[in-house]
């Protein structure tokens, strides 16, 4: 089994969904300031909703000499009384009107209702003993849970919902040693992406004296003697910056249990790569380690190795694949063989034996194919009990296949139907595996799978109070600008009628080779029930159909991703669906960059916007956090060329004085380290200056809250219900 982190779990949406045009507008005279003119002095928005004053600036950058005016950079300094200030007035006057909306309180009932049920994680078996994570229901975190078979009663490893009184702590990694001895685990607060690392004795529960600071993109890898284990981090940063500083120079160390920290033993570093960062593997056997060096959120990365005989650091790492040409991830291994899952040489993805002795094992010629390049996108390959379990998507759909170690298709996994299968890990000598199977109608539910039998049999299915046979999911495939066959989910109850006038979210992403695959959330379930219908768009910039499909997407095409996006609108328009005073849009992250270029460039098109947590400044995103590893997809303003195109579709600098906009809810949170929330705060003072029309342009700022990930219950119930709230009162909806 192999694990993946990186600066881009932010853009991983699959099991997660809540879980999207004509040409883009010509971007404005280069002295015209985003959302008004320049100067100094203070511009009160011009509106019923009385939107707090904020200040302007006269701050200007040359960018290739175009000047470009940023008016509102004063906003970026995230602890200032000012910005405080700021937050606190739009809070207050965004908060008064959500209050305001008399069905906000039905939707919070029904949303808490929803919620209210038991759901579980894939297991994992270490030592001769399971680990899941069980949700009671309204927990605002799961808790671990271990047990020594799966017919015994489990009993608590770690309950996060003990570790603060508001549930903003989060359990934020877990690996188990290979003995069941121990367990490493990760802890973030208020979202944040710093992890703070604990070891705790699984026989009794209790906590060793270890802990590790200012860890950040990494996982935790035992040595096969449970005596310690790898992780990456960075040097501490400085004082009041952890929140916005640039994360560069992670080293790989290993930490010997029982020990301080500062005496844990540096493995690898890279002075001259600044921008390289380590994600380390153990191999089964214990031989190797594996080492993932990435640059960014490209999709080419190296894979380095260390071998493990003779203990830690007695061997040089040795750079295995240093081209950084394709992406390689490891699979598995079998003596010196490494199984490698790898794009080089094909863009879908293919499965190769490297002998990792052989002097010249870093050249693609000495490899031995064992899974060729399919039609479908290989997107997993785990190495258990001595099967390769290969996931593929076809049309953005899973299809799973079990191989030998020689490549030998020995037979696909029967799946319930058209969704996602996640999961598949454990050892080489294991005889069972699991996994996690979702759609859009079809709460998780968990699954044991006999390896020898090749028969699958539910281990955990939850109880929903809702009745999925009255809705349905269906596929379609649109036509984007430039003739494109673009594929889109829809989920509605059955038997809508294509009036025109149904109330459709569309939901986009498209980028980091991220896929949207069907999954069930409570969110998409409540619009579901208040008769919305649910659009996913599977545009380019994504990984549903290879490196091809997301390379369509990033930098100078990065076009094409918005052009999908308003081509699904003008589809769903086009087949009465729905129409423009009826179609509300929403993305988080990379999706609310989607959501506000789309928004900028087709105000027309939509009734509702809500950015969520979105990359809004994109002539500034590289100067803060891990904003820099974005490059790779949207290249960068200090590039000329590239300047141009992001300066084309930057939201922020494409919002025009005198324009209809529709009504939108800008959301994000203050403790976000991923994309910083001086990008939705600078978009929504912009907004709000710009809009002519009598829609609200607002914004929600979360307290103690970050990114998304780790994020307790009952603020993701506060913050649906506020986001389906004002999408319901401006669409018109009836409850």
């Amino acid at each position: 089994m192999h694990r993946r982190p990186s600066p881009f779990a932010w853009f991983t949406a699959a099991l997660a969904l809540a879980a999207c045009k004509p040409a883009a507008s010509t971007p404005g005279p280069a002295d015209a300031p985003p959302g008004g003119s320049g100067g100094g002095g203070e511009v009160a928005a011009r509106s019923a909703y009385d939107y707090p004053l904020t200040r302007k600036g006269d701050t200007v950058d040359t960018y290739h000499g175009a000047q470009v005016n940023d008016p509102y950079r004063w906003l970026e300094e995230l602890d200032t009384d000012e910005t405080r200030a700021w937050v606190e007035a739009q809070n207050k006057l965004t908060f008064g009107v959500l209050g305001g909306i008399k069905q906000r309180d039905a939707i919070r009932t029904r949303l808490t209702e929803l919620w209210n049920y038991e759901r579980y994680g894939v297991p994992s078996k270490e030592g001769g003993k399971y680990f899941y994570s069980r949700n009671d229901g309204l927990q605002n975190q799961s808790v671990l849970y271990v047990a020594d078979s799966l017919a015994a009663e489990p009993r608590v490893l770690i309950d996060p919902n003990t570790l603060s009184q508001d549930g903003t702590v989060a359990l934020s990694g877990t690996a188990i040693s290979q003995d069941g001895k121990y367990m490493a685990y990760g802890l973030a607060a208020a979202g944040s992406d710093w992890q703070e690392y604990r070891v705790r004795e699984i026989a009794t529960g209790k906590d060793l004296d270890d802990h590790l600071k200012w860890i950040k993109f990494s996982s935790a890898a035992w040595t096969r003697d449970g005596k310690g284990f790898f992780y990456s981090r960075y040097d501490a940063p400085k004082e009041g910056d952890a929140l916005k500083q640039k994360n560069e120079f992670q080293k790989l160390y290993y930490h010997k249990v029982g020990t301080p920290q500062d005496q844990d033993i540096l493995v690898y570093e890279r002075k001259d790569h600044p921008q390289w960062g380590f994600n380390g593997e153990v191999s089964d056997d214990g031989r190797w380690l594996v080492i993932r060096v990435w640059e960014g959120s490209a999709d080419k990365n190296g894979l380095f190795v260390h071998d493990l005989a003779g203990g830690v650091g007695k061997k040089p790492v040795v750079e295995l694949l240093n081209k950084f040409d394709a992406e390689y991830t490891f699979v598995g291994s079998k003596g010196s063989t490494l199984f490698i899952q790898t794009t080089q040489g094909a863009a879908r993805g293919k499965v190769v034996a490297i002998d990792a002795a052989k002097k010249d094992a870093g050249d693609p010629a000495t490899w031995k194919v064992l899974i060729p390049e399919a039609p479908e996108t290989l997107r997993n390959v785990s190495h258990v009990g001595g099967k390769l379990i290969a996931s593929y998507l076809k049309d953005a759909r899973s299809e799973v296949r079990v191989y030998d170690e020689a490549g030998k298709l020995e037979r696909d996994i029967a799946l319930p139907g058209l969704g996602t299968a996640a999961g598949f890990g454990g050892r080489a000598k294991d005889t069972e595996t699991f996994y996690a199977f979702t759609s859009y109608t079809w709460p998780t539910t968990i699954f044991r799978y006999d390896l020898k039998t090749g028969q699958s049999e539910v281990f955990r299915q939850p109880k929903v109070a809702f009745d999925p046979s009255k809705y349905e999911t269906t596929q379609v495939f649109y036509t984007s600008k430039d003739g494109t066959k673009v594929p889109m989910f829809l989920t509605h109850k059955k038997g809508l009628e294509r009036t025109g006038q149904n109330p459709t979210y569309l939901y986009g992403y498209g980028g980091f080779n991220v896929a949207l695959t069907p999954g069930f959330s409570v969110p998409d379930l409540m619009w579901l029930e208040l008769g919305g219908v649910l659009a996913v768009a599977n545009l380019r910039g994504g990984g549903e159909y290879g490196e091809a499909w997301h390379e369509a997407g990033t930098k100078l095409n990065k076009q094409n991703v918005f052009d999908d996006f308003i081509g699904a609108a003008e589809y769903l328009i086009a087949e009465k669906v729905t129409s423009p005073s009826k179609l509300a849009i929403g993305g988080r992250s990379n999706g609310g960059l989607l959501v506000g270029a789309a928004m900028t460039q087709r105000p027309d098109l939509f009734a509702v916007a809500l950015p969520g947590v979105g990359v809004m400044d994109m002539l500034r995103f590289h100067k803060f956090t891990i904003g820099w590893a974005w490059v790779s997809d949207y290249g960068s303003s200090e590039d000329a060329e590239q300047f141009k195109a992001l300066r084309a579709y930057s939201p922020l600098h494409n919002l025009k004085p005198g324009t209809k906009y529709p009504a939108t809810l800008v959301y994000t949170a203050d403790h976000d380290d991923r994309v910083v929330p001086g990008h939705s705060y600078k978009f929504a003072a912009a907004l709000q200056a710009a809009q002519a029309g009598d829609k609200p342009t607002l914004i929600r700022i979360d307290v103690r809250a970050g990114h998304g990930a780790g994020k307790p219950t009952s603020k993701q119930i506060e913050e649906w219900t506020d986001l389906w709230g004002f999408v319901v009162h401006n669409l018109g909806m009836t409850i």
